[in-house]
């Protein structure tokens, strides 16, 4: 093949290249370089809020709480990583700021500085307790956690700091022992414990805040004399299943406003960070003695798919009771 020959066939194969590639890139789409398409959407801090910080119905994930370990310059620094199942073991754990040192002032919040919660990544051990703080901030309470397996730590709490927000900030926990992971309770609108029955109704949507309330009845008969707790008549936690994202509201009133009975319902309004599935866990006191009630609920954005009053009862007696526990 002489040279002439030789050229025109290397530019007949190169147009050839260059006219499929062309019509390639004609039918992938294009990646969009507006910021609008490819940011996500801006969203405050709500992980501890009463519901979130997003408006009613405006469709946005609201941000979840306890995933992080740090926010907003402050820093859960555990000391008690590992700690053995079934026996009663002292937990400590300081929060930090910005230039690590170990605050000492926080405001107080429904009768406590700071509410710690731990569960289980099965969402099948809760426990609400209530930490001392030591002088130079350092908070330890005792707890006994009676299975093994991996467990979140949430510190919820507002500084005292000029301007400081509340802030739930999580840590691991690991329980060492025999671990054998219980699957999650199935969906249900009931649950039992130590006599109590609690049923739930209303949604929990994504984005969308809703109005969640919880009667309380003893023996078939409503309980009308439900203790003050913590300031309120109940105290309810939203965990989500997989990643244990923190949602903490508190009730609609408060006792003594002159509106509020206690009960037998329980009124919260609050909102999913997420589609999901979620654990809700109910502290209410009523005699002296502060107890959990648990639920499964699944939030969707299709309207009622979240809704737990079609949700069927618990098949046994306290199937939606949470090995729950509390320290004061």
């Amino acid at each position: 093949m002489n040279t002439a020959l030789r050229i025109a066939t290397y530019t007949a194969a190169l147009a050839a290249t260059f006219g499929a590639a062309y019509g390639v890139g004609s039918v992938v789409t294009p990646v969009s370089t507006d910021p609008e398409s490819t940011a996500p959407p801006h969203t405050e801090h709500a992980g501890a809020s009463d519901g979130g910080g997003e408006a009613p119905g405006s469709g946005h994930d609201v941000p979840a709480g306890g995933l992080q370990v740090s926010e907003g310059g402050y820093t859960l620094d555990l000391g008690t990583p590992r700690v053995p199942a079934a026996r009663t073991t002292e937990l400590r754990f300081v929060i930090r700021d910005s230039a690590g040192r170990q605050v000492t002032a926080f405001q107080r919040e429904h009768d406590k500085e700071l509410h710690l919660i731990l569960a289980s990544q099965d969402l099948t051990t809760y426990r609400h307790l209530h930490p001392t703080r030591a002088a130079d901030g350092t908070w330890s309470t005792p707890a006994n956690l009676p299975v093994a397996g991996g467990y979140r730590l949430f510190a919820d709490f507002t500084p005292a700091a000029e301007g400081a927000k509340n802030l739930t900030l999580g840590a691991d926990l690991a329980v060492a022992g025999d671990y054998r992971p219980a699957p999650l309770p199935a969906p249900s609108a009931t649950a039992t414990v130590d006599g109590y029955t609690v049923t739930l109704t209303g949604p929990l949507r994504p984005g969308t805040a809703g109005e969640l309330n919880l009667r309380v009845s003893k023996a078939g008969r409503p309980v009308t004399d439900l203790d003050p707790y913590l300031g309120a008549y109940g105290h309810l936690v939203a965990l989500r299943s997989g990643d244990l994202a923190y949602l903490h509201v508190h009730p609609n009133g408060e006792p003594g406003d002159g509106e509020t009975e206690p009960g037998p319902d329980v009124s919260f309004t609050a909102t999913a960070p997420s589609a999901g599935t979620y654990r809700l866990f109910l502290d209410f006191k009523h005699n002296g003695t502060v107890r959990t009630a648990a639920f499964t609920v699944t939030a969707a954005t299709a309207p009622g798919s979240g809704n737990p009053e079609g949700a069927e009862p618990a098949s046994s007696p306290g199937e939606g009771a949470a090995d729950g526990g509390h320290g004061h």
